[in-house]
């Protein structure tokens, strides 16, 4: 009982070091658009290259984690994904940044699926939603923690020094897995029996509406991780440390918001009997909420900081829930494909959001439309998920377990 919350512990602080990884381009992007020379459309390509190997080889990774267990297929691809982000340093020009980003997609394609797996084979139904907020407030610390540690070393040592440092570092972490993380697929140690889909979950408009939820909402998150660090910058004036210390604060906040309301979630599944019914209700409401990120279109810069905090929060708490619902559907033996699907179409957000931000900026950089966009995206990812219903993820379950 308690090893699984140690594992848990180690986890949290592998997606952490992901997010860190994953999100320091965007804190170098101002310096590296300036020492390359770079258009925002071509700074929008690099920070969406990471979401397009990140998002093909999800369902692969699915079926990897899937087939040989949690300890090894995570080992090995954060190896490779520290390694690549630390390469950057030495980049010579787009060519060498878009290579190494790609690489770090592919190579981070395992954590989360590995992560979700072992919540979903380790915690039952209505326990899930104070671990998986914890690992959502990790995809939260990790952003905090890279906008405050990697805007102080760009400023200190410049971008090459922030990528050297973020990525070499983070191998720490190896030993404690390799050492605590357990050889089988649970805490137990037992390997979960192979499983297949019977029913027909695309029939079911749940699993519709689930997708489309996730795709929108995560267009918002990525948007709020590769461009704000240059909205505050360009659009609001910000210097390099003032612009960590506007965007860490928001994202610091967010972490314990999302573990409290887990908490609460949890406490409110078990007394209504319903899993589905609370989270639903959680996830939809607080991505509605988020969409207040379109008030930074018209409010002074002193009101920047607690919109963020309100918008982050916000789709931080719709986010941890959304995956408890998305692990409570599959049976244990499927987690990993499931959730392979579900963050591939996540991750096409995280590939479109970049790309179009950039196409919409043009070269004037106004962000004003960009931002309307992306708080709309929010707010039809939580009508998505009202549209779903408990009733209707009910269905789909029963269907998944036949």
């Amino acid at each position: 009982m308690t090893r699984r919350w140690g594992v848990l512990a180690i986890v949290f602080f592998g997606m952490l070091i992901s997010y860190v990884d994953r999100g320091n381009l965007s804190i170098a992007a101002a310096p590296m658009m300036r020492d390359f020379a770079l258009p925002p459309s071509t700074m929008g390509m690099l920070l969406s290259a990471f979401f397009w190997t990140y998002a093909v080889f999800q369902i692969p990774a699915g079926f990897i984690v899937d087939r040989f267990g949690i300890k090894r297929v995570y080992a090995v691809a954060f190896l490779i994904w520290s390694l690549a982000s630390a390469s950057i340093a030495v980049s010579r020009g787009v060519a060498d940044v878009l290579a190494m980003r790609m690489i770090l997609g592919v190579a981070e394609a395992a954590g989360p699926i590995a992560s979700i797996a072992f919540i979903r084979r380790n915690f039952a139904g209505k326990e899930q939603g104070l671990p998986t907020a914890i690992y959502i407030g990790a995809q939260n610390l990790g952003p905090a923690l890279g906008t405050w540690v990697g805007t102080i070393l760009i400023a200190g040592w410049g971008w090459r020094a922030m990528f050297a440092i973020t990525g070499l570092s983070a191998l720490a972490w190896l030993p404690f897995w390799v050492g605590f993380a357990p050889a089988g697929q649970n805490a137990g140690g037992a390997a979960q029996p192979a499983a297949k889909v019977k029913g027909r979950p695309t029939a079911h408009f749940a699993f519709w509406a689930m997708s489309a939820g996730i795709f929108l909402a995560s267009y918002f998150w990525y948007f709020v991780l590769t461009w704000v660090p240059a909205y505050l910058t360009i659009s609001r004036g910000f210097s390099t440390l003032e612009m960590g210390r506007v965007l860490s604060i928001p994202l610091f906040v967010m972490a314990p918001m999302n573990i409290v309301a887990g908490f609460v979630a949890d406490r409110l599944a078990a007394r209504l009997g319903s899993v589905f019914r609370v989270r639903v209700l959680f996830s939809a409401l607080s991505y509605l909420g988020a969409s207040a990120l379109i008030l930074l279109v018209v409010v002074p810069a002193a009101a920047v900081m607690p919109i963020l905090v309100v918008a982050m929060c916000c789709t931080g708490i719709g986010n941890s829930n959304y995956w408890a619902i998305a692990q409570h559907l599959p049976p244990a033996g499927l987690v990993g494909r499931t959730i392979g699907y579900l963050n591939t179409v996540s991750q096409i957000g995280g590939v479109v959001a970049p790309l179009v931000t950039g196409f919409i900026l043009g070269p004037q950089k106004q962000f004003g439309p960009a931002l309307v966009v992306a708080g709309l995206c929010s707010a039809a990812a939580g009508i998505c998920l009202l549209s779903a219903g408990a009733r209707g993820l009910d269905r789909l379950k029963a269907v998944m377990a036949e």
